[in-house]
């Protein structure tokens, strides 16, 4: 993808800024970590997709979005693309396991390749691999920072109806 086909903007967010990456076909990154930009693009924060992609994600940061209409292109391995499709099933508010999405894709000793797919995910919050927490209940790795992890994590838990402590995911 080219930087002329591909546009950009970034939005600020409760946990630091956000960067918006989409193709014409829909968004592609969303990315907590500016210098782990995977795609060139101008800059346009009025591009359709990006002005949806940013209103989306300021409803969901107030509380009053649990899912994402926002339409996505996202490239990667059919494994991948898989692990990645399971993780927008599921609910806000609620957790998973890598091996809880090993057994839902068919795959259940591949929880370390759920785990390497799932720290690939080009589309931060919005397919919500901060849900997916070790088997133990321990937060595990966050490609964008086990903090914004955590963050997330409790600020779906408070607009879910329950109040769970950073211990009940330790």
């Amino acid at each position: 993808m080219s930087a002329t086909t591909n546009v950009c903007t970034t939005m600020m967010s409760p946990i630091g800024p956000i960067r918006l990456v989409a193709t014409r076909d829909g968004l592609c990154e969303v990315s907590l970590r500016p210098e782990g930009e995977l795609y060139d693009a101008r800059e346009d924060p009025d591009a359709p997709i990006l002005a949806q992609a940013a209103r989306e994600l300021r409803e969901y940061f107030a509380g009053e979005r649990r899912e994402f209409e926002v339409p996505l292109d996202v490239e990667g391995t059919p494994f991948q693309r898989e692990v990645w499709r399971v993780l927008s099933t599921i609910p806000f508010g609620v957790r998973r396991s890598y091996g809880d999405v090993a057994r839902q894709i068919g795959r259940p000793s591949a929880s370390r390749a759920v785990g390497a797919a799932n720290g690939k995910n080009p589309i931060a919050i919005i397919v919500p691999c901060h849900r997916v927490i070790g088997s133990d209940g321990t937060l595990t790795g966050y490609a964008s920072g086990e903090d914004n992890k955590r963050w997330l994590l409790d600020h779906e838990a408070r607009h879910a109806g329950g109040q769970l402590s950073l211990d009940a995911y330790r």
